[in-house]
């Protein structure tokens, strides 16, 4: 493997789970059809996306820590 890639995975592991779960998603994104320009999406095809990442977090902490956030 490049020395690029053993940089960037050292960097990733760095992360919180947080962090690496949102890069997961947005490296998918970046790699899914959906990023074709001119493709066209339908909205039902997001069902279910990214279930796994929420799965072991409780919705109301999440939004606890969200809404805390704001204010600094």
């Amino acid at each position: 493997m490049s020395p690029d890639y053993e940089n960037i995975l050292r960097s990733v592991e760095s992360l919180s789970a947080d962090e690496q779960r949102q890069l997961i998603a947005r490296v998918a994104y970046r790699l899914s059809d959906c990023n074709v320009p001119g493709s066209r999406v339908s909205i039902l095809e997001l069902q279910g996306l990214g279930k796994d990442l929420w799965r072991d977090l409780d919705a109301q902490e999440y939004v606890d820590r969200e809404r805390s956030s704001w204010n600094g």
